[in-house]
């Protein structure tokens, strides 16, 4: 997605508890050659971070290597980014575009590859008539953004939709591995036994199954070590909870619109093979520093111990590892 950073707000002065992501002069420099151009790119090479368009990415890939594709293309607004813009269109243009760019990139797929394509209200639609005509669609997940502009004319919009499809019918879906640990508040016994619980000190939780509404997802924002200036960056704990329900350690994951990088690092944190691509060369750097931090520190904020936590879970999550 066109993302780009500006000298200006680089430079602003940070409060000292903010930890959002900079690059100095020196990354940069120390960075470039972390960051190809998609003639670089061999068939069959992994593990990249790539500045091009789509398409001329897509072109350079060997066909049916993808395991997982993630797609979080420009929404259907008017918006600039540094050097790069997105224009709004009618519905059948944006789904035109879409549809074009989809079809580039099925080539990368196999017959049990999957695909997550993210959208907003607006062209969510749009998004799902383009898929059904080329994949099957899965489900529709919903997930809740807390931030969001507040509006005396309509509902505030605080969510975002998550297509989920896949190339066939035969394809891995691993929901063990994304379980939400919850506290439980109305724990059920039988004979005296907990059913389904563990009982720590801070009351009984509960390991349950991902539904397809997620609200224990947190944007990132400046106190948080993952967070950038990328204007629409997804959190980490949203992209493994993808990369684990449908990947398998040493699977390729493409993103063609990678932004800050976030599906690549979190790919890198868990095991996956990855290749980014993006269009704007300053999130290209931000991604690779990124990556980079990645071999540092694996952890990923809310999942822990196998399994992912609700919102502002610290304290229970402190006082159940202290009984283990």
């Amino acid at each position: 997605m066109p993302e780009a950073q500006s000298t200006t707000s680089a430079l602003r002065k940070r409060g000292a508890r903010n930890r959002t992501l900079t690059l100095s002069d020196g990354d940069r420099l120390r960075l470039e050659n972390r960051v190809l151009s998609p003639r670089d790119v061999r068939r069959g090479q992994k593990d990249l971070v790539v500045h091009g368009e789509c398409a001329a990415l897509a072109a350079r890939m060997k066909p049916g290597s993808v395991d997982l594709l993630v797609l979080d293309p420009p929404y259907n607004l008017s918006k600039r980014f540094g050097s790069s813009s997105f224009s709004a269109s009618s519905p059948e243009v944006y789904a035109a575009w879409f549809e074009t760019t989809l079809r580039e990139l099925l080539p990368l797929l196999h017959a049990r590859s999957s695909v997550y394509v993210f959208c907003d209200w607006r062209n969510s639609g749009d998004v799902h008539g383009v898929l059904r005509r080329h994949l099957k669609v899965q489900s529709r997940i919903t997930f809740e953004r807390e931030k969001g502009r507040g509006s005396r004319k309509r509902w505030k919009n605080t969510s975002e939709d998550i297509w989920f499809a896949t190339a066939s019918e035969d394809y891995p879906f691993y929901v063990d591995q994304v379980m939400i640990r919850r506290q439980v508040l109305a724990p059920y016994t039988k004979d005296g036994l907990a059913r389904g619980w563990i009982e720590t000190q801070s009351g009984p939780l509960r390991d349950t199954y991902p539904g397809n509404l997620w609200n224990d997802i947190t944007i990132p924002f400046w106190s948080m070590p993952e967070n950038t200036e990328h204007p629409t960056q997804k959190p980490e704990k949203l992209m493994a909870r993808i990369i684990l329900a449908s990947s398998r350690p040493g699977d390729l994951v493409l993103d063609p619109f990678a932004g800050s990088g976030t599906t690549g690092v979190v790919a890198r944190k868990l095991g996956r093979h990855f290749v980014l691509g993006e269009k704007e060369r300053e999130y290209c750097l931000l991604a690779a520093r990124r990556l980079e931090l990645a071999e540092q520190d694996s952890r990923i904020q809310g999942y822990e111990d196998g399994v992912f936590w609700e919102r502002n879970s610290g304290r229970v999550r402190a006082r159940f590892k202290s009984t283990q």
